[in-house]
């Protein structure tokens, strides 16, 4: 049973930085691409970025140049670097997977996720 759990949410002020991590465990298959994605209240979850098998990645436009995602293949864990954060980041920062080479940042494309983290951030 895969399972997907994200850490590292938290309260911070505008300009401050996170580091997010997600721990996957309960799968074999070595194949495979994940992401970032966040929603806020009220609105719709939007992707932040993915990495695929081979380590390549791909930004949604907004969030290039502050969040950076990177992954470490022994851990199974994939992480998201936030920096000089701002308050309409404020949102639940979820992971996601799917067991392919190559990932896209649609939301439906993603059959497994984690539960999430909360990430406010205060002016």
């Amino acid at each position: 049973q895969v399972k997907l759990e994200e850490s590292g949410g938290g309260s911070v002020q505008a300009g401050g930085s996170l580091r997010l991590s997600c721990a996957a465990s309960g799968y074999t298959d070595s194949s495979n691409c994940m992401g970032w994605f966040r929603q806020a209240p009220g609105k719709e979850r939007e992707g932040i970025a993915i990495i695929n098998n081979d380590g390549s990645t791909i930004y949604a436009d907004s969030m290039k140049g502050r969040f950076t995602i990177s992954k470490d293949n022994a851990m199974n864990t994939l992480y998201l670097q936030m920096n000089n954060l701002k308050p309409e980041d404020s949102a639940v920062y979820y992971c996601a997977k799917r067991f392919v080479r190559y990932c896209s940042l649609r939301t439906d494309f993603f059959p497994y996720w984690g539960q999430g983290t909360q990430v406010t951030v205060s002016s």
